[in-house]
């Protein structure tokens, strides 16, 4: 219950409970907390065990801790049924990002080298919208803006 309380912390608050109830009071004080932690124990499992019961013999083999997300990808993972260590092994989010960043410097890189681009889009496929339209010619349409 209190796996991340190490020695110095647990004394702390022994010596705090011993200062604040005093030393005639903390054993009554802590017959209560455990008896009090006790039925909120028995609660949950009367609670768990009516549950089970509602949901009939198909959940036989269900588990409440299944219901924390963490634990129930932990368990598919471990299962693995579906291939799914080979999927996340095969995806290396460090290289896409780096091939995406090269991408995107690799395309900087052109469109600046090559000058201003035509309407007709003969750079790449891009349209340079700064550009003023002819008297004859239509402005360029940019279907992601629509």
């Amino acid at each position: 219950m209190f796996n991340d309380i190490g020695p110095l912390e647990l004394v702390t608050l022994v010596l705090l409970a011993v200062l604040v109830f005093g030393p005639e009071k903390l054993p009554k004080m802590i017959q209560d907390v455990t008896r009090t932690i006790r039925k909120i124990r028995e609660f949950s499992e009367g609670a768990k065990q009516d549950i089970r019961q509602e949901l009939g013999p198909e959940f036989k083999d269900f588990e409440f801790e299944d219901l924390n997300p963490k634990t129930f990808i932990r368990k598919q993972l471990d299962n693995d049924e579906l291939g799914l260590k080979e999927i996340r092994n095969g995806f290396d989010l460090k290289k896409e990002m780096a091939e995406v960043t090269d991408a995107v410097h690799g395309r900087d890189a052109d469109s600046s080298s090559s000058g201003s681009t035509t309407a007709s889009g003969s750079s790449g496929g891009t349209v340079d919208m700064t550009k003023k339209p002819e008297a004859d010619e239509r402005p360029p349409y940019d279907a992601d803006a629509t």
